[in-house]
């Protein structure tokens, strides 16, 4: 056994989080070549073990079906060419954006001559906690390495294998950029007393990250002592308003719920406008059915539908409209207009995602002032509601909060300001 096994989770989470401020302090300076040798190494480097990869990856997946899991869990926890190449992708992607660190903005001369402005700088150490999703550790390690933060990467118990095997390619990225290897830790324990101690070590850790199911978020909303950007649910809608195209619709609605049903920015819920039924609901309502998709339907759906031969509709409960399915079943409203798809969203909604289709410019920037949500849309599938689609080059997750980051946190997200004085000698009188 090593040193570190032999201690307790919260004599562990201590020393990983001693050494995860000193690394903070380092790559707060680091330059911007290191930090992209870093990235574009690791980008090799996973594309050279894929393979392996996919081989400890499957150690996760045979486990998870083992222990019972489900489809959506397995999809999550599963790499795939796809899913490696996407992750190779990013971190290219992110080592070509600009550095936000030590951009100065909005400089201005004030009257006693001092110039008063901005600095963007890192946030810290950054704690995440992720469940069933690999693809997670190189994206949030390479968001927080970019933006010049340490991080602390503590993955589910299902994905230790993969979790594992990916630390390595990342410590093995960060020696070659001669930057602190502790910059990045990947916590061996899967005792969740370990979650327990992250989420208090406020004088370590800056700020959490929690990116897994709405247990694990609740459970952090009541115990955590350190700062969180988080988000609870996906309820995503989409409104198919009176002025949509039909043809737009149907291809942008399917997409929405049927392109990947894990994903929290899957469509969950269907507001029809009353007059589009037969041009836009009816066609989907087909396309959905065939793909074996479950429709939980209000009454006046129910009924319109049922008037047209369509059997197999489920009669949608109040607890549905409150519903992350995560799976192949979709809730469909009715409505009499915008204000009611509006305010069904609003008071439904998890404030995440959610689209119109319309081809009224009025009601598009309309629906974009009214939806309370990080995300709003026109004439697009609620799927493009992610970091890499945003360009972000990934993300270490999606804000439904309402402070310092909304919406897919890259960069910027895991930044903060400082205000700097530029003086000549001044003195306040």
């Amino acid at each position: 056994m090593t040193a570190q096994q032999n201690m307790s989770p919260i004599e562990q989470m201590t020393q990983i989080g001693q050494k995860a401020r000193v690394a903070s302090r380092e790559m707060a300076r680091a330059s911007t070549a290191l930090k992209n040798q870093a990235l574009l190494h690791l980008a090799d480097l996973i594309r050279k073990n894929a393979e392996s990869l996919k081989k400890i990856n499957q150690q996760d997946v045979a486990r998870a079906k083992t222990n019972g899991q489900d489809a959506a869990f397995i999809d999550r926890l599963t790499l795939t060419d796809k899913t490696i190449a996407t992750m190779a992708e990013g971190l290219e992607q992110i080592a070509k954006l600009a550095d936000p660190i030590g951009e100065m903005t909005n400089i201005r001369t004030m009257p006693s001559g001092i110039q008063v402005g901005q600095m963007r700088v890192p946030l810290g150490v950054i704690g995440i906690i992720y469940e069933s999703r690999p693809n997670v550790t190189i994206d949030a390690a390479a968001l927080c390495l970019k933006s010049g933060n340490a991080t602390i990467l503590r993955g589910g118990s299902e994905a230790i294998d993969s979790n594992t095997a990916l630390a390595k390619l990342i410590q093995e990225s960060l020696q070659a950029a001669c930057l602190p290897s502790d910059a990045v830790q990947v916590v061996q324990t899967t005792d969740r007393a370990a979650v327990g101690a992250m989420i208090t070590m406020n004088q370590y850790i800056d700020v959490i990250v929690p990116r897994g199911g709405k247990s694990l978020i609740e459970r952090l909303m009541a115990e955590a002592r350190v700062p969180m950007i988080k988000h609870l649910d996906g309820i995503c809608h989409t409104y198919i308003d009176v002025q949509a195209d039909p043809a737009k619709a149907i291809k942008v609605c399917d997409n929405a719920k049927t392109q990947r049903y894990a994903p929290c920015n899957t469509m969950e819920t269907l507001l029809v406008h009353q007059s589009v039924i037969d041009t836009c609901l009816m066609p989907l309502v087909k396309i959905y059915q065939d793909k074996g998709v479950e429709l939980r339907v209000c009454k006046t759906t129910k009924a319109a539908l049922e008037k047209q031969g369509i059997q197999n509709l489920v009669d949608a409960t109040e607890e549905d409209w409150l519903t992350e399915y995560l799976a192949p079943i979709l809730s469909i409203k009715t409505v009499q207009d915008m204000t009611e798809a509006i305010t069904h969203i609003n008071e439904y909604g998890s404030h995440h995602t959610d689209a119109i289709i319309t081809e009224d410019y009025s009601a598009g920037m309309r629906f974009l002032r009214e939806v309370d949500s990080a995300s709003v849309m026109i004439n697009a599938s609620t799927r493009f509601a992610d970091g890499f689609e945003y360009g972000l080059g990934a993300e270490i997750g999606i804000s439904n909060d309402k402070l310092h980051a909304r919406g897919p946190v890259g960069l910027e997200g895991l930044t903060s300001q400082k205000y700097i004085v530029l003086g000549s000698g001044q003195i306040r009188i």
